[in-house]
């Protein structure tokens, strides 16, 4: 039976996790502070449009006789998450890559190779961050983390920046 050449080894498919060189110091000072700020500023938009939908299903309990307000009764509690959901991964994943908090703070949100974030990456993005509510102190492994990466974004591939 024959050995293979050390040469054979290296023809196999490519890492799964390859190094890629660091961010520039520019692109992640003051990204944690910036962060914290644009979550405020999505938490208000989010809550801004929670309350218009909240005003327009009262409205339309009215000319319904009351069968708006029912279906808004049982459709509140789960009204914030998904809108949640759907602001964060529309807004990151489209063209101006980021929520319009981290527009305020000028920030971006690309994958780690540099590219465009799908939904999917957003839209679990979001997810594991108000997870990560249930648990607070998951959040400090930013301090810890290259690049200053909380734990949701090392397990959605995001890196936020600022801007170029």
């Amino acid at each position: 039976m024959s050995h293979p050449s050390p040469n054979a080894w290296s023809s196999g498919p490519a890492p799964l996790y390859a190094p890629r060189p660091p961010l520039p110091a520019a692109a992640l000072a003051g990204v944690r502070t910036r962060r914290m700020l644009a979550v405020c500023f999505d938490l208000v938009f989010i809550g801004l449009l929670w309350l218009l939908i909240f005003a327009v299903g009262v409205a339309l309990g009215f000319p319904t006789f009351g069968l708006a307000w029912i279906v808004l009764w049982v459709a509140l509690p789960g009204l914030f998450p998904a809108l949640a959901f759907f602001y964060n991964g529309f807004s990151v994943s489209g063209w101006r890559m980021g929520t319009p908090g981290m527009r305020i703070m000028d920030l971006e949100a690309r994958l780690t190779d540099g590219s465009r974030v799908p939904f999917i990456n957003a839209a679990v993005h979001a997810v594991l961050f108000y997870v990560s509510w249930l648990f607070p102190p998951i959040l400090l492994v930013s301090l810890f983390a290259d690049e200053k990466r909380c734990l949701h974004d090392i397990l959605a591939g995001i890196v936020i920046t600022r801007r170029a």
